[in-house]
């Protein structure tokens, strides 16, 4: 059978470049992979641009979703040519359930606390509210086990995300038809871990957890993330 594509979204407050070292580890294995860009504007128009992207993948796919990411492939993931979703200290949403349900059945994260909010301009004169992650308190609340240097970049180069995000709900959650698995950051300072375990088991998806995680896990245990993958990708085959 043919190898599955292996598709990696970035979530919030990040870019696909996060993904480096799990993108060298999976063409090492010979397994193809992308990493496209991920708008950060509202759920549904992100979901629909990656779902443009997946429908141009000749052959299977398995989507892998960090953070706010693994919202997107859950709605994505319905596309017929999608075969196994893999959630990276992300976000699992049921049909009609927002980031903002989900997040509020469970204690903040450090994270809340530290977002600074702007505004960006629409067509039509109105603006739009977006956050970032205040760069000084970005290291210990998204990267706690990088080096302090990579860090301080990841604070420089993080990509906000549009407010609208966290009210939208999930027109569908396609775990609910393709496997899944999951990887849980037990030291996550973003997305609260219980989110991470309470998302996974209601998927009924494949968990594996590193306690000393941070939310950038994929930079820090790049190896361990994708021997997930690469799982999914077995599986899938």
């Amino acid at each position: 059978m043919t190898t599955p594509t292996v598709v990696l979204v970035h979530g919030a407050f990040a870019d696909a470049t996060g993904w480096i070292g799990v993108i060298s580890e999976l063409r090492s294995r010979g397994i193809p992979v992308i990493a496209p860009p991920n708008p950060l504007r509202g759920l549904a128009s992100d979901a629909a641009y990656l779902a443009s992207v997946v429908s141009q993948i000749d052959g299977p796919a398995v989507l892998v979703g960090h953070s706010y990411g693994g919202a997107l492939i859950t709605m994505v993931g319905e596309a017929e040519n999608v075969v196994g979703l893999v959630y990276v200290a992300a976000c699992v949403l049921h049909e009609g359930e927002s980031l903002g349900q989900l997040l509020g059945r469970f204690p903040d994260s450090p994270v809340k606390s530290n977002l600074k909010e702007r505004t960006y301009p629409l067509l039509d004169g109105d603006f739009v509210v977006e956050v970032t992650i205040d760069e000084a308190a970005f290291p210990a609340v998204f990267a706690a086990d990088v080096t302090k240097d990579v860090a301080r970049v990841l604070a420089a180069t993080q990509r906000p995300l549009a407010t609208a995000a966290f009210t939208e709900t999930a027109s569908t959650a396609a775990w609910r038809t393709k496997p899944s698995w999951a990887l849980v950051a037990g030291a996550d300072r973003t997305i609260n871990p219980e989110v991470q375990r309470f998302g996974a088991e209601r998927a009924g998806a494949v968990v594996v957890e590193i306690p000393d995680a941070s939310h950038a896990v994929a930079l820090s245990e790049p190896t361990q993330v994708a021997d997930l993958i690469r799982d999914a990708v077995r599986a899938t085959s």
